[in-house]
Protein backbone atom coordinates (compact mmCIF):
# COMPACT_ATOMS: atom_id res chain seq x y z
CA UNK A 1 0.00 0.00 0.00
CA UNK A 2 2.45 2.08 1.17
CA UNK A 3 4.76 1.34 -2.08
CA UNK A 4 1.58 2.49 -4.04
CA UNK A 5 1.48 5.57 -2.71
CA UNK A 6 4.87 6.40 -3.27
CA UNK A 7 4.64 5.12 -6.86
CA UNK A 8 2.16 7.81 -7.37
CA UNK A 9 -1.08 6.45 -7.17
CA UNK A 10 -3.96 8.04 -4.81
CA UNK A 11 -4.54 6.44 -1.40
CA UNK A 12 -8.11 6.06 -2.18
CA UNK A 13 -7.19 4.31 -5.44
CA UNK A 14 -4.86 1.91 -3.46
CA UNK A 15 -7.78 1.37 -1.23
CA UNK A 16 -9.89 0.82 -3.33
CA UNK A 17 -7.87 -1.85 -5.23
CA UNK A 18 -6.51 -3.49 -2.23
CA UNK A 19 -10.13 -3.23 -0.76
CA UNK A 20 -9.04 -1.96 2.42
CA UNK A 21 -10.73 1.13 3.82
CA UNK A 22 -8.52 4.21 3.78
CA UNK A 23 -9.39 4.74 7.84
CA UNK A 24 -7.64 1.58 8.34
CA UNK A 25 -4.75 2.14 6.37
CA UNK A 26 -4.33 5.75 8.32
CA UNK A 27 -4.68 3.45 11.15
CA UNK A 28 -2.15 1.64 10.38
CA UNK A 29 0.34 3.64 9.08
CA UNK A 30 0.36 5.49 12.47
CA UNK A 31 0.16 2.81 14.79
CA UNK A 32 3.46 2.16 16.94
CA UNK A 33 5.59 -0.76 15.71
CA UNK A 34 4.25 -3.91 17.10
CA UNK A 35 7.04 -6.24 19.72
CA UNK A 36 7.65 -8.65 17.28
CA UNK A 37 9.04 -5.59 14.94
CA UNK A 38 11.06 -4.13 17.00
CA UNK A 39 12.28 -7.48 18.24
CA UNK A 40 13.07 -8.43 14.34
CA UNK A 41 14.79 -5.13 14.61
CA UNK A 42 17.65 -5.67 17.29
CA UNK A 43 18.07 -8.95 15.84
CA UNK A 44 19.32 -8.01 12.81
CA UNK A 45 21.00 -5.31 14.14
CA UNK A 46 22.84 -7.75 16.29
CA UNK A 47 22.99 -10.35 13.61
CA UNK A 48 24.99 -7.56 11.40
CA UNK A 49 27.09 -6.75 14.49
CA UNK A 50 28.34 -10.28 14.89
CA UNK A 51 28.61 -10.80 11.05
CA UNK A 52 30.75 -7.96 10.99
CA UNK A 53 33.12 -8.87 13.67
CA UNK A 54 33.68 -12.24 11.93
CA UNK A 55 34.83 -10.53 8.72
CA UNK A 56 31.85 -11.52 6.59
CA UNK A 57 32.52 -14.93 7.31
CA UNK A 58 29.54 -15.97 9.73
CA UNK A 59 26.61 -17.97 8.16
CA UNK A 60 23.41 -18.54 9.92
CA UNK A 61 24.68 -21.45 12.02
CA UNK A 62 27.42 -19.64 13.47
CA UNK A 63 25.38 -16.57 14.04
CA UNK A 64 23.08 -18.00 15.94
CA UNK A 65 25.57 -19.88 17.81
CA UNK A 66 27.12 -16.55 18.82
CA UNK A 67 23.76 -15.10 19.56
CA UNK A 68 22.03 -18.17 21.78
CA UNK A 69 25.61 -19.69 23.45
CA UNK A 70 27.59 -15.93 23.33
CA UNK A 71 25.20 -13.67 24.20
CA UNK A 72 22.32 -15.90 25.79
CA UNK A 73 19.71 -14.85 23.59
CA UNK A 74 16.79 -17.38 22.63
CA UNK A 75 16.36 -16.98 19.56
CA UNK A 76 15.72 -20.01 16.30
CA UNK A 77 17.70 -21.23 13.67
CA UNK A 78 14.83 -20.25 11.55
CA UNK A 79 14.67 -16.48 12.73
CA UNK A 80 18.00 -16.56 11.94
CA UNK A 81 18.14 -17.13 9.06
CA UNK A 82 14.89 -15.07 7.84
CA UNK A 83 16.49 -11.58 9.34
CA UNK A 84 19.30 -11.92 7.53
CA UNK A 85 18.08 -13.10 4.04
CA UNK A 86 15.74 -10.18 4.60
CA UNK A 87 18.69 -7.90 5.46
CA UNK A 88 20.71 -8.95 2.87
CA UNK A 89 23.63 -10.50 4.95
CA UNK A 90 25.48 -13.80 3.44
CA UNK A 91 28.23 -15.72 5.17
CA UNK A 92 30.99 -17.29 2.89
CA UNK A 93 30.66 -20.95 1.72
CA UNK A 94 31.82 -23.49 4.31
CA UNK A 95 34.35 -26.50 3.52
CA UNK A 96 36.69 -24.44 1.25
CA UNK A 97 39.89 -26.21 2.86
CA UNK A 98 41.85 -28.38 0.83
CA UNK A 99 41.31 -31.98 1.79
CA UNK A 100 44.58 -33.55 1.96
CA UNK A 101 45.79 -36.35 -0.17
CA UNK A 102 46.42 -39.79 1.25
CA UNK A 103 49.84 -41.11 -0.18
CA UNK A 104 48.70 -44.63 0.44
CA UNK A 105 49.12 -45.90 -3.12
CA UNK A 106 46.01 -47.61 -4.57
CA UNK A 107 45.80 -50.59 -7.53
CA UNK A 108 44.43 -49.39 -10.81
CA UNK A 109 40.98 -50.17 -11.96
CA UNK A 110 41.11 -53.87 -13.73
CA UNK A 111 37.62 -54.23 -14.02
CA UNK A 112 36.96 -50.71 -15.68
CA UNK A 113 33.72 -50.16 -14.26
CA UNK A 114 32.40 -53.54 -16.33
CA UNK A 115 30.75 -55.70 -13.81
CA UNK A 116 29.79 -58.21 -16.27
CA UNK A 117 31.22 -61.75 -17.67
CA UNK A 118 30.44 -64.30 -19.81
CA UNK A 119 31.61 -67.25 -18.26
CA UNK A 120 31.85 -68.01 -14.30
CA UNK A 121 34.52 -67.60 -12.07
CA UNK A 122 36.59 -64.40 -14.02
CA UNK A 123 35.07 -61.91 -11.82
CA UNK A 124 34.26 -62.06 -8.10
CA UNK A 125 33.10 -58.92 -6.50
CA UNK A 126 33.35 -58.44 -2.69
CA UNK A 127 31.91 -55.77 -0.44
CA UNK A 128 31.70 -55.75 3.65
CA UNK A 129 28.23 -54.31 5.30
CA UNK A 130 27.71 -53.36 8.75
CA UNK A 131 24.43 -54.66 10.29
CA UNK A 132 23.73 -53.18 13.87
CA UNK A 133 22.05 -55.73 16.18
CA UNK A 134 20.74 -55.48 20.33
CA UNK A 135 24.32 -56.97 20.84
CA UNK A 136 26.30 -54.33 18.80
CA UNK A 137 27.46 -54.69 15.07
CA UNK A 138 28.39 -57.18 13.16
CA UNK A 139 30.10 -57.46 9.84
CA UNK A 140 29.23 -59.57 6.37
CA UNK A 141 32.24 -59.81 4.17
CA UNK A 142 30.69 -61.24 0.78
CA UNK A 143 31.61 -62.39 -2.46
CA UNK A 144 29.57 -62.22 -5.43
CA UNK A 145 30.15 -64.28 -8.78
CA UNK A 146 29.71 -61.37 -11.44
CA UNK A 147 28.47 -64.33 -14.04
CA UNK A 148 25.93 -65.63 -12.18
CA UNK A 149 25.43 -62.97 -9.19
CA UNK A 150 25.72 -65.11 -6.91
CA UNK A 151 27.24 -65.36 -3.39
CA UNK A 152 29.85 -67.86 -3.76
CA UNK A 153 31.54 -66.94 -0.56
CA UNK A 154 30.81 -65.11 2.73
CA UNK A 155 31.79 -64.65 6.93
CA UNK A 156 30.66 -63.09 9.47
CA UNK A 157 32.01 -61.33 12.48
CA UNK A 158 32.07 -58.75 15.50
CA UNK A 159 34.84 -56.96 13.92
CA UNK A 160 36.16 -55.42 10.55
CA UNK A 161 39.48 -57.09 10.51
CA UNK A 162 41.56 -59.02 7.81
CA UNK A 163 40.19 -62.12 8.49
CA UNK A 164 36.68 -61.25 8.15
CA UNK A 165 38.07 -60.68 4.45
CA UNK A 166 40.32 -63.76 4.43
CA UNK A 167 37.22 -66.33 5.62
CA UNK A 168 35.05 -64.63 2.49
CA UNK A 169 37.72 -65.42 0.01
CA UNK A 170 38.69 -68.96 1.77
CA UNK A 171 34.83 -69.80 1.32
CA UNK A 172 34.46 -68.59 -2.13
CA UNK A 173 37.83 -70.58 -3.15
CA UNK A 174 37.05 -73.92 -1.88
CA UNK A 175 33.26 -73.91 -3.59
CA UNK A 176 33.93 -72.40 -6.28
CA UNK A 177 38.19 -72.92 -7.00
CA UNK A 178 38.71 -69.70 -9.20
CA UNK A 179 40.04 -70.65 -12.83
CA UNK A 180 43.52 -69.17 -13.63
CA UNK A 181 43.19 -65.07 -14.31
CA UNK A 182 40.33 -64.66 -12.22
CA UNK A 183 39.74 -60.84 -10.86
CA UNK A 184 39.04 -60.03 -7.39
CA UNK A 185 37.15 -56.63 -7.45
CA UNK A 186 36.66 -54.61 -4.23
CA UNK A 187 36.37 -50.83 -3.21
Amino acid sequence: MEVMAKEGLPVQTSCRILEVSESGFYEWRNRPPSERSLRHAWLTQLITEVHTASHGTYGARRIHAELTLGHGIAVGHGCIEMLMRAAGVKGLPGNKRARSKHQTPTASDLVDRKFTRDEPNKLWVTDITEHPTREGKIYCAVVLDTFSRRVVGWSIDSSQTATLVTNALGMAISNRGPTPGTLIHSD
